[in-house]
């Protein structure tokens, strides 16, 4: 190890914490060797201790921690051996506290609550915060999000992270990129972590408060892991393929005047996998607009949506509304109601993660919101069927964009043999449906009890969650997708309540 002309960064952090003086150092480093032979359950690391030559050279790079003084160290400055010994930044920095040893437990175990996330609350450079990756799983890409966690104390109807670290608050949220900000309880004997989106948070310090309040109906639970999951990978897929998505479009005029069209996946090898499904959502629209007019009976929606990443393009692109409106809108004045048909066998249920099929629920409750009476199959046979409307005795139009190998594929029909066999699927699918109930909560309620999820207390998550919006826990960016769908499912299933 040689001299550095610049302070190291244990020497840059320490200053900043006031524990340079050797013998304040001693002490928070035995209380740090305690919290670690806890944490990693190693009674040996309890006895770790340093001498004033050997902290001296540690302050100047000049010796390098080993074994198990490095694991303590590491531990509790959240910082890699390296990355301590070496210089500090040449800029000011602003460095957040040191969170509790139960708040790092709980954002640990965040990574064992929900399988697509990768959380790591320190990153290399000090004061910028960690990186929390969330896996795509099958259809989403997967993306990583800055994010930074501080201590906060509960406070009525909130959490507050307090005015000791607005300045890290406010250097934080400085950037524009997409952040959130964790706040955890650790401190005060509580397991909950909280989110806010770094946007939200930026504009509310811009008013004279000393304190960032926080509401806890953000609390990082499935429901709200959801909603950050889906919206966060598909908003970011969106963003990468906005140029490329935008000359696609241009394209699509001659496709869609045809009577029958279809694009291969492999022709859209650069778009992401959200950026293909939504080209062949807008496509599936638009060719729908064309073909669906005013029907003699409401109009019949199939569905192949099984898996939450499916589900978030219904619950966030602009066109999936639309479709929505669009049968709503070809249901007035006829007898009946409009339908949509979803088959989730078993297998996909087994498949799910909680979080997933939260947000397949919330899709259902999305389409009743419209008006759509909502059945759910779940025969295996009918699992790969393509996406399609039928305007019964008149009219079928397939619209699909969730196939695994095609963009979209659209075509349209008045043939009377095509009509019936779509027909009798529909039938067949009705007549064998988990969700018989004759109100939508109900029926809301019997799918929940299919995809296993705990219908009174989602409910009640998506009332809270609902009161308050979804603006301060997630900033949209990209212009094709928008928050309505999720607003307006939450509230729909937070109207079960008082129903």
């Amino acid at each position: 190890m040689h001299s550095l002309t610049r302070p190291t960064l244990l020497h840059a952090v320490l200053e900043k914490r006031q524990w340079l003086r050797f013998e304040v150092f001693q002490r928070q480093l035995a209380n740090a060797g305690s919290r670690a032979a806890e944490h990693y359950r190693n009674p040996r690391l309890a006895s770790v201790s340093v001498t004033k030559l050997t902290f001296k050279r540690w302050l100047g790079g000049e010796q390098e921690p080993r074994g198990d003084a490095a694991t303590v160290l590491e531990f509790w400055l959240g910082h890699t051996v390296k990355e301590l010994l070496g210089p500090a930044p040449m800029r000011k920095m602003v460095l957040a506290r040191v969170p509790h040893d139960a708040s790092l437990a709980a954002a640990h175990s965040l990574d064992v609550r929900f399988d697509s996330s990768h959380l790591s609350v320190a990153g290399p450079m000090p004061g910028a915060g960690g990186i929390w990756h969330l896996d795509g799983l099958r259809m989403l890409d997967g993306t990583s999000v800055a994010v930074q966690m501080y201590e906060a104390e509960p406070r009525g109807d909130t959490v507050v992270i307090g005015p000791e670290d607005r300045e890290h608050l406010r250097y934080f949220t400085h950037a524009r990129r997409r952040a959130v900000i964790i706040a955890a309880l650790g401190a005060h004997g509580a397991d909950d972590l909280y989110v806010i989106d770094a946007a939200h948070a930026r504009r509310q310090l811009l008013m004279p408060i000393d304190r960032l309040p926080i509401p806890v109906a953000y609390q990082l639970d499935p429901l709200v892991y959801a909603l950050l999951w889906a919206a966060f990978n598909v908003d970011d897929s969106l963003l990468a393929d906005d140029q490329a998505l935008h000359v696609e479009q241009q394209h699509l005029e001659a496709h869609l005047a045809q009577s029958r069209s279809a694009a291969a996946r492999a022709a859209y090898p650069d778009l992401t996998n959200v950026g293909a499904a939504w080209l062949g959502s807008h496509a599936s629209a638009s060719y729908l607009r064309r073909h669906l007019d005013t029907a003699s009976a409401p109009p019949q929606l199939w569905s192949r949506v099984q898996y939450g990443g499916q589900a978030a393009g219904w619950l966030l692109f602009t066109e999936r509304h639309q479709v929505l409106q669009l049968m709503q809108e070809c249901s007035a004045g006829t007898e009946g109601t409009a339908g949509c048909v979803f088959c989730v066998p078993e297998s996909a249920v087994k498949n799910s993660e909680p979080y997933e099929r939260i947000l397949l629920l919330l899709a259902l409750a999305l389409m009743e919101s419209y008006g759509l009476t909502v059945h759910v199959c779940t025969e295996q046979a009918y699992s790969n069927s393509a996406e399609f409307i039928l305007a019964p005795q008149r009219l079928a139009v397939v619209a699909d964009w969730l196939s695994p190998d095609a963009v979209w594929h659209v075509d349209s029909t008045t043939s009377r043999s095509e009509i019936n066999a779509l027909t009798h699927a529909l039938d067949h699918a009705r007549s064998h449906s988990v969700t018989s109930a004759r109100t939508p909560h109900e029926r809301l309620r019997q799918a929940a009890n299919y995809l296993e999820c705990d219908w009174d207390w989602l409910v009640v998550r998506c009332q809270e969650v609902g009161t308050y919006g979804i603006s301060g826990l997630l900033q949209l960016r990209s212009h094709l997708i928008q928050p309505r769908g999720i607003e307006r499912a939450l509230s729909f299933v937070g109207e079960s309540a008082s129903a």
